[in-house]
């Protein structure tokens, strides 16, 4: 059965009263955690370039949970506009518990082929957008006694992947960013960050491609070769994804805190 139906692995108002900023929220894992915190009972509200996805989104949440759904048009690469654009939604829907940061990834290709000009904007749509935002979020949630802050990036982290050298290197910059802020933050705040494996997303499409260009090798190989390093020999659905974030969101995963959870599958080697 779909994650979102009655084997749901949270409780349907684990989040009821939560209010949860989703970045990247109009495809993908994104999307997909934007579901199962509705389900949970959160209020979402969603955020992405997109506005006609992200108002189709929000009539799919309002059937999936109580809580109030609201789509914010937001581009995370224009820094300046993302504090007044949080203050004016905090003003509107209240004080946000949850923040999940999320955005697509850079192209792929190797790492030496990458200009330095190519690292800016990646890394504003990244590091500098979440970064930006916890500024704004986490005084708040230290004053209301609850915070969540979790990230979305990459197994990468761990294991650099070939042929997406400026992700690996943007991702490990999330990673270290995390795990310095989560020594930092009050004790009310959690920091973790979620790393997918191959999931059954557009990302992975676009990935696929852009091998099959540089190397020949047909879609249905690069596949097979990714799944070769799959213990559970599969893609990884978005909403199991969803699912690890959402537990990380919860009341009762307070003492989690710094740590990297893979979502892949098996695929890491490291411990």
């Amino acid at each position: 059965m779909d994650l979102l139906g009655n084997d749901y692995p949270y409780s349907t108002n684990a989040l009821t009263g939560k209010h949860v900023l989703v970045c990247g929220a109009s495809k993908g894992i994104g999307a997909a955690t934007a579901k199962m915190m509705a389900k949970a009972g959160a209020n979402v509200t969603v955020s992405a370039r997109s506005h006609d996805a992200l108002v189709s989104l929000c009539e799919e949440l309002s059937e999936l949970g109580s809580g109030e759904h609201k789509a914010l048009v937001l581009d995370l690469e224009e820094t300046a506009s993302i504090k007044p654009t949080i203050q004016t939604l905090v003003e509107q829907r209240g004080p946000i518990h949850i923040l999940v940061n999320n955005a697509g990834g850079p192209p792929g290709g190797p790492l030496l082929s990458n200009s330095v000009e190519d690292f800016e904007a990646p890394f504003k749509r990244h590091l500098h957008a979440a970064h930006t935002l916890v500024q704004s979020l986490a005084p708040a949630m230290e004053k209301i006694g609850y915070g969540r802050i979790i990230q979305i990036i990459s197994t990468s982290v761990k294991e650099p992947i070939p042929n997406i050298g400026l992700s690996n290197t943007l991702r490990g910059a999330m990673a270290s960013w995390a795990k310095s802020l989560s020594r930092e933050l009050a004790p009310c705040i959690t920091i973790n960050n979620v790393l997918p494996g191959f999931t059954d997303t557009e990302r992975l499409d676009s990935l696929a491609a852009s091998i099959h260009e540089r190397t020949g090798k047909s879609l249905d190989d690069v596949h097979e070769g990714w799944m070769s390093q799959v213990p559970i020999e599969r893609l990884i659905d978005p909403l199991e994804t969803a699912s690890a974030i959402t537990f990380l969101a919860l009341p009762a995963s307070g003492g989690i805190r710094g740590v990297s959870l893979a979502v892949d599958g098996g695929r890491l080697r490291s411990i």
